[in-house]
């Protein structure tokens, strides 16, 4: 896994290729993030954020989240409520999160046969996938 700060680099190459920047609060939302192995919850990530910027306020750590969201570099974990990066370059099919019914961990399975074969199955369906995240409740192994 890339360090921090190489991680986050990378990501603002990304959103400059496409005509985006990477604002000083919008690296600071995805650093913590990056930090942070199952995401956090919006309030938390506001807590965080104040102890570096004493003037950050709801709104600001939403936007940022929506441009992270909106440039593929974040999910949103609605079972949750929580946020949390996104660790691959890019995702050609939806991310499979598995979301411990116990204790909340939070793991993403990367198999893209299996997402191939599903997200045809929806389309045969007549149906459009409308998010990037599916989530899956599960136990996980320190809960079984």
């Amino acid at each position: 896994m890339l360090e921090c700060a190489e991680f986050v680099d990378r990501a603002a190459e990304r959103c400059k290729a496409r005509g985006a920047q990477m604002t000083p609060i919008r690296r600071d939302v995805l650093s913590l993030l990056h930090a942070s192995e199952h995401g956090l919850k919006a309030y938390d990530l506001l807590a965080r954020i104040k102890a570096l910027r004493s003037n950050a306020t709801p709104p600001t750590v939403y936007r940022a989240l929506d441009f992270l969201m909106e440039q593929g570099l974040v999910h949103k974990i609605e079972r949750l409520n929580q946020f949390v990066i996104c660790r691959h370059e890019s995702h050609q099919f939806p991310g499979v999160f598995m979301v411990c019914r116990r204790c909340g961990k939070l793991s993403e399975l990367q198999d893209p046969a299996l997402m191939a074969a599903f997200s045809r199955s929806v389309e045969r369906s007549g149906h459009h996938l409308a998010c990037h995240e599916l989530e899956i409740a599960t136990i996980c192994p320190d809960c079984r």
